[in-house]
């Protein structure tokens, strides 16, 4: 089920977790005409956006819509442990961490004893496509709270998906990134085949976006992998971490395994902290 321009306002919204996705979404929720209150663990961590910074607690007992947007589910919990006593009943939280799916049905069935909703609504997609509004929704919860919280995913993206209860969104975004993760090292391999066969990257890339083989990633990230430009917009670590989740959940995931075993030897290199289209690297230096 999609969902797209239903009108609705919302005053104020909290947002603990300002990283690169969590500052991409504050940029566009003040955008948006949205009064936020902010919180990061890194006091150092710097937005664009207009974010009146209150702590954890202070978050909980002030705002009735909380988005999460943090590393792992281990964040997460030591998050909601910390705000847990400060909601009121009938807030709504939204956790867009892509992180393990038994954990937010854990979190959900303790927060709903508390009558406050806790939903996945994970995003598909960079800061970068946050920024221009181009990305997608992934919600695990209830009806109520994925129509009510529709002005907040307005803000930053172009459709919202109602999957399922609490839990389906991150499973949908497992394998979302699954997909979307192996379409970028296949790429990262295309280019690097094109280049050991003498053919210019950049003629290649434009042969591959003119034809059957093309994909958005292309668009995306091949320039980036062709100029070596590593700027994060997505950290490689942070996909190392999603595909470890997928292989948790997934079973026999053969590609995966391999994708894997990949982006940990660059993230043992030392390269864990640049943009995911850095696995070119692995391709790159095979051929040195």
């Amino acid at each position: 089920m999609a969902h797209q321009n239903e009108a609705m306002t919302t005053p104020e919204v909290g947002l603990i977790g300002i990283g690169l996705l969590g500052s991409a979404i504050a940029e566009r929720l003040t955008a948006s005409g949205f009064r936020l209150y902010g919180w990061d663990a890194d006091p150092s961590k710097k937005t664009n956006a207009d974010v009146t910074w209150r702590d954890p607690a202070a978050i909980g007992e002030s705002c009735t819509r909380i988005l999460l947007c943090l590393p792992n589910s281990s964040v997460v919990e030591t998050v909601v442990e910390q705000i847990e006593p400060y909601l009121h009943p009938g807030t709504k939280v939204i956790d867009a961490t892509t992180g393990s799916p038994a954990a937010v049905e854990r979190i959900a069935a303790r927060l709903a004893l508390r009558d406050v909703q806790y939903s996945d609504a994970c995003i598909g997609g960079s800061s970068e496509d946050v920024r221009r509004r181009r990305a997608t929704v992934m919600f695990g919860g209830t009806q109520e709270a994925f129509i009510e919280c529709q002005p907040i995913f307005e803000s930053y993206a172009h459709v919202s998906f109602y999957m399922g209860p609490a839990g389906a969104g991150t499973r949908m975004k497992l394998a979302f990134n699954l997909v979307l993760g192996l379409n970028r090292a296949v790429l990262a391999e295309g280019i690097a085949f094109a280049r050991r066969a003498g053919i210019d990257p950049e003629a290649a890339l434009d042969v591959l976006k003119d034809g059957a083989a093309f994909s958005r990633v292309m668009d995306a990230k091949g320039r980036k992998m062709i100029e070596q430009d590593f700027e994060p917009q997505a950290r490689l670590s942070q996909h190392l971490k999603d595909v470890r989740l997928i292989l948790e959940e997934g079973g026999s995931l053969p590609f995966s395994e391999v994708h894997e075993r990949l982006l940990a030897e660059l993230e043992a290199a030392g390269y864990g902290s640049e943009d995911n289209s850095a696995i070119v690297r692995w391709f790159d230096e095979k051929t040195q």
